[in-house]
């Protein structure tokens, strides 16, 4: 890890319970990041933080660290109503990110010997159910399983002492904000709990959220991403509409055994690009919210292991994962909002490394580039290619959309409209 990724703050100098910091060797932390020496020294004197991080700046251990000192600082109160009562609620927006946050708690928390829990939709729910009912200290998970349980009376809320909501902004994106209401309005008052909020933005929506639940949390914003594209190198194609996907599976080609994230700007391009990629002899899997969960656990455990080269996503399908070790980003489409061109080039350069970033500026979305130039602050280097040494592709067959049962098309009646569904 790049010394220029983090603070002068060692672990060593904070007063930790002597099992966090075994957990803190054992995940090979010695100097706190950024957002780490911000508010780790405000948490862990149970004052609470609404703090503005990316993803990959190290929030997840920050948060973690401070709810096991809180639960080690003081023993647990009696159980109520003979249910089980966790005693740390972590609510995150998506599945992966649940997944990933439980991973780090169990390697973090490896010495405390407190039990971990998850709840989260799309797969294992009679097993999530009964591992909860068995009893747990940390519930992580998505809001909407975390209330299906809750209103089974699978456990209470009542003993709750940390409450941590991570991606408060993706919250609000994804509708989301009824249900976190719902549940921290069930937790014990502010003030006999420590809180915790991390957005990448501190918008005046989620400040309102964090002054209604939280106790006068302290502020703390952290340099954005929009700063640190310095580590990243950029480029830009201007490649005609028809000569993108040679252009990209000619790329990927010349990058070799690298890890490389693609982004495009909807599903249906997400699985046009995949279905190109591996036609061609790219192993590729595009990630969408349509993709079983079991599969895209699958999926990003082979990109996270390299097994996977290529990662195919929109910017609503990669939110919140955190995969280090990206080498190459390409934008296949220009994103049409700026900032999202920042959170992507993001994926790479984490931790303090360099990275590579790739632009199409192609016809359809070119006219997103003058806005992205002017929010980074530079323009974009320019990138050039012989049309002539542009591979030529197999074209992949793809498979005609069925309508549903009960929906077949009729035929036309003389001059009459067709029945049955339009075409896309």
């Amino acid at each position: 890890m790049s010394q220029s990724h983090l603070s002068d703050l060692r672990f060593d100098q904070l007063e930790l319970h002597e099992s966090v910091r075994a957990g803190i060797r054992d995940s090979g932390f010695e100097f706190c990041t950024p957002i780490q020496a911000s508010t780790l020294p405000i948490a862990l004197q149970q004052h609470d933080v609404a703090g503005q991080a990316q993803t990959g700046t190290g929030k997840t251990a920050a948060f973690l660290i401070a709810a096991y000192q809180k639960l080690l600082a003081s023993p647990p109160r009696p159980p109520q109503e003979g249910k089980t009562q966790p005693r740390v609620l972590i609510l995150a927006p998506t599945r992966e990110l649940a997944v990933q946050i439980a991973n780090d708690a169990e390697l973090l928390g490896k010495h405390t010997g407190f039990r971990i829990g998850l709840a989260y939709g799309g797969t294992d729910y009679d097993k999530q159910r009964d591992h909860i009912l068995a009893g747990i200290d940390l519930l992580i998970g998505t809001p909407g399983r975390i209330i299906d349980y809750f209103k089974q009376g699978v456990f209470g809320l009542q003993e709750v002492e940390v409450a941590i909501l991570d991606e408060a902004d993706r919250m609000f994106d994804l509708g989301f904000i009824k249900d976190i209401r719902y549940l921290l309005r069930r937790l014990p008052d502010p003030d006999k709990r420590l809180n915790m909020l991390f957005s990448a933005t501190l918008s005046n929506r989620v400040m309102e959220l964090a002054y209604e639940h939280m106790n006068d949390p302290e502020l703390i914003r952290i340099e954005p991403d929009k700063m640190t594209v310095d580590r990243v190198r950029q480029a830009i194609f201007f490649p005609s509409n028809e000569d993108k996907m040679p252009l990209l599976v000619g790329l990927i080609r010349e990058m070799g055994k690298s890890r490389i994230m693609v982004f495009v700007n909807t599903k249906r391009e997400a699985e046009r690009v995949q279905a190109y990629l591996q036609a061609n002899e790219i192993d590729a899997n595009a990630i969408s919210g349509d993709v079983p969960q079991k599969k895209r656990l699958s999926m990003l455990m082979r990109f996270q292991s390299g097994e996977l080269p290529v990662l195919i996503g929109t910017d609503v399908a990669s939110r919140g994962l955190h995969i280090p070790g990206v080498q190459y980003v390409i934008n296949y489409d220009l994103p049409q909002d700026r900032e999202d061109y920042v959170h992507r080039i993001g994926r790479t350069a984490r931790a303090g490394a360099t990275g590579d970033a790739i632009s199409f500026g192609c016809e359809t979305y070119v006219i997103s580039l003058p806005d992205i130039e002017d929010y980074i602050g530079h323009r974009i280097p320019v990138a050039n290619y012989d049309r002539t040494l542009l591979p030529k592709l197999t074209k992949p067959e793809f498979k005609r959309r069925r309508p549903p049962p009960g929906k077949a098309r009729g035929p036309r009646q003389g001059g009459g409209r067709r029945r049955g569904p339009k075409r896309d």
